[in-house]
């Protein structure tokens, strides 16, 4: 089936489905023998079949090493992984798995008995998705051994708050949520392989943030994701950003700005370049050498600052004429060559193909000028309206039409896994997304370039408008949840007040039976001590007659 959007509605997968996949859980753990005993013994109670799945735990270098505890899946096997670093863990696991879905498991989560059913349901109704488990945080005491009755033991336990806030907000992440990806976190959540062999496998120059960054190129690799409430798992004890969560954003925010274009409030600098652009412009850097340059110099001079323009062409063949260098076949190549070499933003590249984590790519002929906020225009169209697709009509004639075209990465990339043999690209996006269709004109496309008018400056100030609304939406966001996090915490002081009333009414009705208890014993006590002294001056009474 083929899904719009994020929109996984239609799928309904039944509950009674016939199980046929592979599941891999992978389990990267660092100490915490104790909480890993516990996570594998709810493994083994899984209800999904024992024979389609397998469990690799990833010993990250504990001293002295972990082990593998006696309730366990019968699938299990124990592997070592020196390099620190959950990301590492988890490559190494993933090098060793071999089942059709990928199951990340923190070493410190027990899943419900139907946490895997509920999970691979999914996967056997579409290959391209992402299932996010409901994950909860508990305080309670590590049982000895795992309670036959989780929900009755680990409870009352924390929600992953701003995970429900936000699946919340976009009902069930179907209301074109800007970054649904979000929900791909370690603790407990599926991938298809397929997708995380499109998509690579972790980063592990990350410090932090890797769960994320994943998730990110797993939507640009065409992946839809899904919450599902019923592949319950508790959390042993808060995580470390629920503990320090501005601290953690601070380390993750550093490093993954530069990879998740997404993140736009995170990439307010209006000069800065990122390693990963939002934007790479593609074009023909064999046209002559005046026409390329009015189209790369218009791009360079637009008011989107975060694009990279790739100019394609032989360029590992070229060779500079010294001796009639004006009679050089190739002489556009080499005064494009010699004109962007050293321009930061623009690559001399041979093929077209693009870093895989650009979210945009544009495709434009050489010798159209876009105008200086032609591409933010088309942007805020395509991601308004979530097209797949913009498709610019630049000139008609007799012989056809000259187009330039907007693909949104991560939609194309769903179509190429959803085409049949022999079909357009173009119309499989259009189920998926969208095409649209903007006059050339319109939106700013000449071929006669015109100087810059200093819109930049206005663009820029824009930006930092969206990045502050951003920041204060995020601030919302952790507000919320913090108000969600008190009252629920207020709901189990009620709980405990309310408990400890009846206690205390217990305990008093308790001491009033003591009391009356006491009474009583005092009572047929002292009528004892009646009864004896009478007995008493009766017998000597008895003894003292002559």
């Amino acid at each position: 089936m083929r899904l719009r959007g994020n929109d996984y509605r239609p799928l309904r997968p039944p509950a009674g489905y016939t199980p046929e996949l592979r599941v891999s859980v992978i389990v990267p753990a660092y100490g915490g023998q104790d909480k890993l005993d516990l996570a594998l013994a709810g493994l083994a109670r899984q209800t999904y079949p024992a024979g389609l799945t397998e469990v690799v735990v990833v010993d990250n270098g504990t001293t002295p090493p972990l082990r593998l505890p006696a309730e366990r899946p019968a699938g299990t096997r124990l592997i070592r992984c020196e390099r620190p670093g959950r990301a590492s863990a988890r490559n190494a696991g993933l090098a060793e798995a071999t089942g059709d879905v990928i199951h990340w498991l923190d070493s410190d989560v027990v899943l419900t008995p139907g946490a895997l059913t509920a999970h691979m349901r999914w996967h056997h109704a579409a290959p391209y998705l992402v299932v996010y488990g409901h994950l909860r945080f508990s305080e309670a005491e590590l049982p000895a051994e795992l309670p036959a009755d989780l929900e009755a033991y680990f409870e009352p336990a924390e929600p992953h708050a701003w995970i429900v806030d936000l699946v919340e907000r976009t009902d069930g992440l179907t209301a074109n949520s800007p970054r649904p990806f979000s929900v791909h976190v370690g603790g407990n959540t599926s991938v298809n392989a397929r997708l995380v062999e499109a998509a690579g496998p972790m980063d592990d120059e990350l410090i932090l943030g890797q769960d994320t960054e994943m998730g990110y190129r797993l939507a640009q690799a065409g992946a839809v994701f899904v919450p599902e409430p019923d592949a319950r798992a508790y959390h042993l004890g808060p995580t470390m950003r629920m503990r320090d969560k501005p601290r953690i954003d601070r380390v993750s925010h550093a490093f993954v700005a530069d990879r998740i274009p997404a993140y736009r409030w995170l990439r307010s600098h209006p000069a800065r370049q990122w390693l990963v652009p939002s934007v790479v412009a593609l074009v023909d850097g064999t046209a002559p050498y005046e026409d390329v340059r009015a189209t790369v110099d218009a791009l360079l001079a637009g008011t989107v600052n975060d694009v990279r323009v790739h100019l394609v062409g032989p360029w590992d063949e070229l060779d500079r004429d010294r001796r009639a260098p004006l009679k050089d076949p190739r002489l556009d190549q080499v005064l494009v060559h010699g004109h962007y070499q050293h321009e930061g933003r623009v690559g001399l590249v041979t093929t077209d193909e693009v870093d895989p984590r650009v979210p945009f790519l544009l495709r434009l002929p050489p010798g159209w000028a876009p105008g200086e906020d032609s591409l933010a225009r088309l942007l805020d169209l395509a991601r308004g309206e979530v097209f797949g697709l913009v498709n610019v009509l630049l000139a008609e004639s007799a012989t056809g039409i000259e187009t330039a075209r907007l693909e949104r990465v991560a939609y194309f990339s769903r179509a190429r896994l959803l085409a049949r043999p022999g079909e357009r690209l173009d119309d499989v996006v259009d189920e998926v997304s969208g095409v649209a269709w903007v006059e050339g004109e319109a939106y700013g496309f000449t071929r006669e370039p015109r100087k810059p008018t200093g819109r930049r400056a206005a663009y820029n100030a824009r930006l930092a408008a969206e990045a502050e609304n951003a920041r204060l939406a995020a601030e919302t966001e952790r507000l919320r949840a913090q108000v969600t996090r008190w009252r629920e915490e207020a709901g189990r002081w009620r709980k405990s007040a309310v408990e400890l009333r009846r206690e205390v009414g217990t305990l008093r009705r308790e001491s009033a039976d003591l009391r009356r208890r006491l009474a009583a014993a005092t009572r047929a006590q002292e009528s004892l001590r009646a009864l004896v002294a009478t007995t008493l001056k009766r017998a000597l009474g008895k003894t003292q007659r002559p």
